[in-house]
């Protein structure tokens, strides 16, 4: 029994082995927006996560809404992730809710935008400042005179903010500049650089301070045919269609600035972070200025780039395919084995448990039919009330007789049967194993089914083993008796009924005399 419970610890082993592997990281995303750029990095980031086999990324986007993004900050916390990322909407309004993931133990990655807040792990993202300022400068560069518009970003987000502050710098003479608060939309672009033309005419420039304001501001322009009089300006410089590098070498836009999205370097920030590795707090991207002269280059670079992305992302598709089916038949494999193994395990333990109860019935019957020595020769009386007491007064008186012919007899008969009386020994050791616990079993009974007389069983037993038939049923049922009893798992009582014996007393009475010990001491 021991074997078998190894056995199955062994299995269960086995399985707890194959289903569990090292620990899988869960990362949130929190986009403040859904757009094109956003939409790239989070390419990025989830095919990123293919180079890694313990990573779970998922993503939410607030859409520019504060509360939208607290809560989807919130329920990331709540489910558990190991890390964030996140891009705040605004400065302030979604401090606290970063806070609450920081002092939960979760570490927190802002990317691209700040917060207020002190508590986060590590920031990345480009100098909004830097690129204000070259940007200001170019623009300076191309237009000596005139006004310049301004189309900011969200207020109150940090890379409107940002870029403010660097334009301001790079042009030098802030009189020249017209600011007005857009959204980071198409929409708010053209908007608000309709409503600046049905009032002034003098507009050289329009820095959008991201691509699709510059954009839209065109399209205004274009609308009132004023669009070859106006230098367009934005940042971003997406390489996806229609995106910043396009419009630069369309001529809709003079020039743009890279602002790299570097899904890449995120996650490997990110896995830094959760695998303890050494990692640096603020991390600056490096960005570049798109003008009409590198556009197509930059554009050929990143198609060929984003080709190459897609062949990727399908060859990772069908590996996952095939990564899936393999371990669908892994676990098909190993269910198969699990269950060879226990049948294994229990046919081995049958086949044990019948040969050792085989085993331990030779040796007790061999027991039995040895030929007693000759300090031991001699007859065993069984008192008139025994179960076993079939034995007539007659037998009794001739078994003492008997003892004097039964070398002469067993030789005689052992010369002239020879393997008979194996056979012979080997029926009546079966029929006595098989009856003992019938207690109305007898030597009648074994007689008939030797297909003997009383007497003829008598004397062929007794001359086989110096032993009578009564001897032998009563002492099979004893020695029965007491590997039950070295078990330990059943009363004296249940013993002597499973063997035959009629009376519990009778049963200790017949073990006393013959092991010396009373059952229970066997116990």
């Amino acid at each position: 029994m021991r074997l078998i419970n190894n056995l199955y610890m062994m299995l269960l082993l086995l399985v707890l082995v194959s289903c569990t592997g090292h620990k899988t990281w869960r990362i949130g995303v929190s986009q403040c927006s859904g757009d094109i750029w956003r939409d790239k990095q989070n390419q990025e980031l989830k095919m990123c996560t293919y180079l890694y086999d313990n990573v779970d990324i998922e993503f939410a986007s607030a859409d520019d809404n504060d509360k939208v993004q607290i809560s989807q900050i919130n329920h990331f916390i709540d489910e558990g992730v190991d890390l964030l990322i996140v891009s705040p909407n605004q400065v302030n309004t979604i401090s606290p809710a970063i806070d609450r993931a920081y002092d939960m133990g979760i570490p927190v990655i802002l990317f691209d935008r700040k917060s207020d807040s002190k508590k986060y792990t590590a920031f990345m993202g480009a100098d909004n400042q830097m690129m204000g300022s070259i940007i200001g400068k170019y623009i300076i560069g191309q237009k000596s005179q005139g006004t310049i518009l301004e189309i900011k970003g969200l207020k109150g987000s940090s890379p409107a903010q940002e870029r403010h502050e660097g334009f301001v710098k790079g042009i030098g003479d802030e009189s020249r500049l017209i600011t007005c608060d857009g959204d980071w939309t198409q929409n708010s672009g053209f908007r608000l650089m309709d409503s600046v033309l049905q009032q002034r005419q003098d507009i050289v420039c329009v820095f959008g301070q991201n691509d699709r304001m510059a954009v839209g501001a065109y399209k205004a322009a274009k609308k009132r045919g004023l669009e070859k009089n106006i230098m367009f300006v934005g940042i971003d410089a997406l390489p996806t269609k229609d995106g910043g590098i396009e419009q630069v070498k369309k001529g809709v836009l003079s020039t743009s600035y890279i602002y790299p999205t570097r899904g890449d370097l995120l996650i490997r920030l990110a896995m830094n972070i959760l695998e303890g590795k050494p990692y640096e707090k603020e991390n600056l991207l490096k960005s570049a200025l798109v003008t009409h002269e590198n556009a197509e280059v930059m554009l050929m670079q990143a198609e060929e780039m984003s080709e190459q992305n897609e062949r990727l992302s399908t060859l990772h598709e069908k590996v996952d395919w095939y990564l899936s089916q393999y371990r669908h038949q892994r676990i098909y494999l190993l269910l198969m084995g699990i269950i060879a193994l226990l049948i294994i395990g229990l046919m081995w333990f049958r086949i044990y448990a019948l040969r050792r109860r085989h085993r331990i019935e030779r040796e007790a019957f061999a027991l039995v039919t040895a030929t007693p020595s000759s300090s031991t020769m001699r007859e065993r009386v069984t008192p008139p009330n025994s179960p076993e007491g079939d034995k007539t007064e007659e037998e009794n008186t001739d078994a003492s007789a008997d003892v004097t012919r039964v070398s002469k007899e067993q030789q005689e008969l052992i010369a002239e049967d020879g393997d008979i009386d194996s056979n012979f020994l080997d029926r009546l050791r079966q029929l006595v194993q098989e009856k003992m616990t019938d207690s109305d079993f007898g030597v009648e009974s074994l007689a008939s089914n030797m297909s003997l007389s009383r007497v003829q069983l008598y004397r062929k037993v007794k001359a086989l083993t110096g032993r009578t038939p009564v001897d032998i049923i009563r002492l099979s049922r004893l020695n029965r008796a007491k590997a039950l009893l070295a078990q330990g798992n059943r009363n004296v009582s249940e013993v002597a009924y499973d063997v035959g014996f009629s009376s519990p007393s009778y049963f200790t009475k017949c073990f006393k005399d013959e092991f010396g010990v009373v059952p229970g001491e066997m116990k």
